[in-house]
């Protein structure tokens, strides 16, 4: 409590009670510590507010008048105090992170809806890009933490296990496909298949996987926009291999569905997801708890692809 907003209080107890060793009572204080109080607001002002006498008390037209206004900016302040008590009982501050699609399309909205209930006075930035932005803007300290597949280690940067993820053929209707049915490239035939660029850590995971298995490709497509390579998928005959966990939710929805998602068998292939964050400073409190978050959802939506999958360990930091 202020010193002002203390002398207001003792001013009012003293006023209402008539007495300052009943002020002192009530508002935990001593005798002399009241009327110091006291003493100090008729020297700020000038004035005095009491007459005093005979271990009592009384009001001058000062005191009268001032206890009107203080009794208002009491009420006043309560009221700040009550319209902010939901904001105090969470955690403050600023907060900027960094996810890759394959997190903001099915983890972000569960988990951030959570956050800000739990933490409505924190100030929440997320930007969408892909890992290597990520990695920089993290080393440079711009984001508090990002999720991006696992690489090899960034001068600056600490890394932590996240999470693994399976790799999932994504296809129109038209396609024909069993939804969730496991399926072998190796025997589609010549696909036409969308590939994000050569600077997305995934693209030459999958290369080498079309390599190694026997993959024929009729062409490929270079597309980072996420959300745009889907709706082109749903529409032509192209297709796609995403992570499964972007794909969690379409893999269990029922139909009338927009793609087909099917597990990639003989071989599977998947991805770990790493957190990244500046090797010189820990989590803040408000990161700390949303990537908490972050990892239960994701944990839920891991179970569509491998229920009862232990979780992951953390690999040792790399500085």
């Amino acid at each position: 409590m202020s010193d002002t907003l203390r002398d207001i209080r003792l001013f009012v107890a003293a006023y209402e009670e008539r007495s300052f060793t009943a002020a002192a009572e009530r508002e935990h204080a001593t005798q002399s510590g009241v009327s110091q109080h006291i003493r100090k607001i008729e020297d700020r002002f000038g004035v005095k507010l009491f007459a005093r006498g005979s271990g009592m008390v009384r009001p001058t037209p000062a005191g009268d008048s001032y206890y009107r206004h203080c009794i208002e900016l009491l009420r006043l302040n309560e009221v700040a105090s009550r319209s902010v008590a939901g904001y105090g009982e969470g955690l403050d501050g600023d907060m900027v992170v960094g996810l890759m699609p394959t997190m903001t399309r099915s983890v972000l909205a569960p988990a951030l809806a959570r956050f800000v209930e739990a933490h409505p006075n924190v100030v929440v930035r997320v930007l969408e890009a892909f890992s290597n932005t990520l990695t920089q803007q993290v080393r440079s300290g711009e984001l508090a933490f990002a999720i991006v597949p696992a690489s090899s280690g960034v001068v600056g940067v600490k890394t932590t296990r996240f999470a693994y993820t399976p790799e999932v053929l994504v296809s129109g209707l038209a396609a024909g496909r069993r939804h969730m049915e496991p399926v072998r490239l190796a025997d589609l035939g010549p696909l036409k298949i969308v590939v994000p660029s050569a600077q997305n850590v995934r693209r030459a995971n999958l290369e080498t996987y079309f390599n190694a298995t026997g993959v024929q490709i009729e062409r490929l497509l270079e597309l980072d926009a996420m959300m745009g390579a889907l709706d082109f998928i749903a529409s032509t005959d192209w297709v796609a291999i995403l992570p499964g966990l972007m794909m969690a939710e379409d893999a269990v929805s029922p139909a009338p569905r927009r793609w087909t998602v099917n597990p990639l068998a003989d071989p599977p292939v998947g991805i770990e997801l790493v957190l990244i964050e500046p090797a010189r400073r820990p989590l803040i409190p408000a990161a700390a708890a949303f990537l908490d978050l972050l990892r239960e959802e994701t944990r839920q939506l891991a179970t569509v692809w491998a229920p009862g999958r232990p979780e992951p360990e953390s690999l040792s930091p790399r500085d």
